[in-house]
């Protein structure tokens, strides 16, 4: 059985609704104002308010304001004498489930209040549902990207397996570009997507020979041209997944310079994406700091100047200025592994 509080400054108004609703086979509790109203829905439970519009202190329209808001499986309805359509309008802009003026008969109520109480259910039911595709659509949402994370770091693995001496150079790399676009203020999505492209940036080094990739000392023209081909194979071989950031492309792009004399393709200034300008000055941070077969580390100091150096020639200068503070002020370091 439904409760029902009827708010009503009248008590004859009162009185009246209650015998209909009784008749009705409703359970009722009465209030002569919005005061008492808020108390009683404190304590208990109702499924539908009856209220007025014009009442001493609150008026009806706030209090049902106060309902929706706090309380929004209530239904509500209003019952007054007012025959004014533009509060009429106001309450079912409130989000009132009726509206009835007096004076009014027994059957009018009780069809509306029956009518309110149907809507009720069905909008709760609706909520409900919605809540657990929201739910489900997470959970699968979250086991996918579980998956395409894994999947990624398995395509890592297999360059870092044939290259031990740069063995977690993607995932520094990934690391130092996720912190410079967080500290450039790009939402958590492109953030993500720059992680992604962080660990898979030298995925076309799969397709060097291993004598080129450790080769202690200084390469040949062919086989610097080989090193250079890595970035298109990497295209190439992400090009036909469909992931929800654009990989294949910055993975293209990472070693283009602002000012054309990068690879593949001399790209210029903001022909490049941003995401790749970000990867590209991790990748250089990260690659001088390191050790090689041909070069020990150089250190991150001399990283840095190289970056601060060059910010606006080779480095897209807000992505190295973002750099140099990650640095200087967050206290970045690479995690060795």
């Amino acid at each position: 059985m439904a409760n029902i509080l009827v708010v009503d400054d009248e008590k004859s108004v009162r009185n009246l609704l209650s015998r209909m609703l009784l008749r009705g086979g409703y359970e009722c509790t009465l209030a002569a104002d919005a005061v008492d109203a808020r108390k009683f829905i404190k304590e208990r439970n109702f499924e539908l308010i009856l209220c007025d519009v014009a009442m001493p202190g609150e008026s009806g329209i706030d209090f049902i304001r106060y309902v929706a808001d706090e309380y929004p499986d209530t239904a509500t309805m209003m019952v007054t004498a007012v025959d004014d359509p533009e509060i009429a309008e106001t309450a079912l802009e409130v989000g009132i489930y009726g509206y009835m003026i007096k004076p009014f008969n027994a059957n009018e109520v009780i069809i509306n209040v029956r009518n309110s109480l149907r809507r009720r259910e069905l909008e709760i039911a609706d909520r409900a549902y919605r809540r657990n595709l929201e739910h489900k659509v997470k959970e699968r949402t979250a086991e996918l990207q579980e998956t395409l994370e894994g999947t990624i770091f398995a395509l890592t693995m297999t360059v870092e397996y044939r290259d031990p001496y740069t063995s977690g150079h993607q995932q520094r790399v990934s690391d130092l570009a996720s912190a410079i676009a967080k500290e450039m203020g790009f939402p958590k999505d492109k953030i993500m997507g720059i992680r992604m492209a962080g660990v898979l940036h030298d995925i076309g080094k799969i397709a060097i020979p291993v004598e080129i990739l450790s080769k202690p000392g200084r390469l040949s023209k062919t086989e610097f041209e080989l090193i250079k081909n890595h970035s298109q194979v990497g295209y190439d071989i992400l090009n036909s997944i469909k992931f929800p950031w654009p990989l294949s492309q910055i993975i293209l792009q990472h070693h283009e310079r602002m000012d054309g004399s990068g690879y593949p393709n001399g790209l210029l200034g903001n022909e490049i994406l941003i995401e790749a300008r970000i990867i590209g000055v991790a990748d250089v941070v990260e690659a001088m700091a390191s050790h090689r077969p041909y070069r020990p580390a150089l250190g991150i100091d001399k990283a840095l100047e190289e970056i601060s150096n060059n910010k606006g020639k080779y480095y897209d200068a807000e992505a190295a200025n973002a750099c140099l503070r990650v640095f200087k002020n967050k206290k970045f370091e690479f995690k060795l592994k």
